[in-house]
């Protein structure tokens, strides 16, 4: 049996905030992959490496699932890519977003392998952290058709819940102008650093950001990025802001927008958005992996929301039912991310048994449907 701890520590390792640190992490998953007999094909995404590979010996008539992973992580100090471990954790960049996920179902594949029971493919991608949100691989997968599937699961971090409702996202890119003097005589112009400042606080405060929904307390809002000034002794009369909101299932992001237009001295640059994600906590395969994570854990699994947005959205655009499914765990993008050893055991155990059991599952499912609409003829 494959250990996942042990791979979650070698990826763990490779700096894949850097393309060398990605096509390093590549190199090692389509290797030990290779070994257990998968075959991996390999194809580029503005120059990155994406892996393909398929699991089990089931034919048409069993539900195709995909395993979506990402290798990239955000940037880290050099000594967070040298893993400790600390008990029941292993500590490291990209230890629980997604690297510990990643493993688990590195391992699931292994173990389905030549199951006819299963029909598997995992597709692992480069760019889920990228800036560039204009053209990741996943989506141009998804419109490929090369991902088409019943179902899909995103190993993003849900401490072994399932996570069905994602934040939309929505960045902006701002201009505050100012008015340029002489550092000396800073009271002669107006601090377009400070207005920019100020500018942010105001977004804070507009009518969105105090909106809540059954699953989330509130919008997030970040300032992710300000810059302004060209000289310390001069006046700054432009500042840039990039500020990163998730907004609520049900909210407009086109008012949003409105909403930071007319702020005043503000000018909306450049925006990106994607909506919220959402799968009903009913569908049949998210019954389905919820039961087996319940098993798995020995407890209880929910269905859950989470704060921040992945790839699962471009499978739910497409019209494929999509979540995200992962270990526990902490601190992602910050210094001290942590991943549980054994929630990698109990999430390959819960995989593995959600799609072993996917068949009868769904077989079940239906009788049970048609039955209960007999009953109501």
């Amino acid at each position: 049996m494959a250990d996942e701890r042990l791979i979650a520590q070698r990826l763990i390792a490779c700096d894949s905030s850097r393309p060398e640190g990605i096509e390093e992490a590549a190199g090692f998953v389509g290797g030990w992959l290779a070994s257990r007999g998968i075959e991996v094909r390999r194809t580029e995404h503005r120059g990155l490496p994406v892996l393909i590979a398929d699991a089990g010996k089931g034919g048409p008539e069993i539900p195709k699932v995909v395993f979506h992973g990402h290798l990239d992580v955000v940037p880290g100090r050099p000594e967070q890519f040298e893993v400790v471990e600390d008990g029941d954790r292993l500590i490291g960049r990209g230890a629980y977003d997604m690297k510990g996920g990643l493993a688990a179902m590195l391992c699931v594949m292994g173990d389905l392998a030549d199951d006819p029971s299963a029909r598997v493919r995992m597709v692992i991608v480069p760019d889920e952290e990228a800036e560039e949100i204009d053209d990741r691989a996943t989506d141009a997968l998804v419109a490929s058709g090369d991902l088409d599937c019943d179902f899909a699961i995103t190993g993003e971090p849900t401490d072994l819940h399932v996570g069905v409702e994602a934040k939309g996202v929505l960045l902006l890119d701002l201009e505050v102008s100012g008015k340029s003097a002489h550092g000396a005589t800073p009271w002669l112009g107006e601090n377009a650093a400070l207005r920019g400042i100020d500018v942010f606080r105001a977004i804070e405060s507009l009518p969105f950001a105090r909106a809540s929904s059954e699953t989330f307390d509130r919008p997030s809002i970040n300032l992710g990025r300000i810059s302004a000034g060209d000289a310390p002794n001069r006046v700054p009369d432009l500042c840039r802001l990039s500020v990163d909101i998730r907004y609520l299932p049900g909210q407009d992001p086109e008012a949003i927008k409105d909403a930071v237009r007319g702020l005043d001295g503000v000018t909306l640059v450049r925006s990106f958005e994607r909506p919220p994600a959402w799968v009903s906590k009913s569908d049949p395969f998210v019954v389905a992996l919820r039961e087996s994570a319940a098993r798995a854990v020995g407890g209880e699994a929910l269905s859950v929301g989470r704060d921040g947005a992945s790839d699962a959205i471009a499978f739910l655009e497409a019209g494929i039912p999509a979540v995200e499914f992962g270990p526990v765990g902490g601190g992602h993008h910050g210094p001290e991310e942590w991943v549980s050893i054994q929630s990698l055991t109990a999430m390959r155990a819960a995989l593995g048994a959600f799609i072993r059991a996917l068949p009868t599952h769904l077989r079940d499912t239906a009788t049970e449907t048609q039955v209960a609409k007999g009953d109501q003829q």
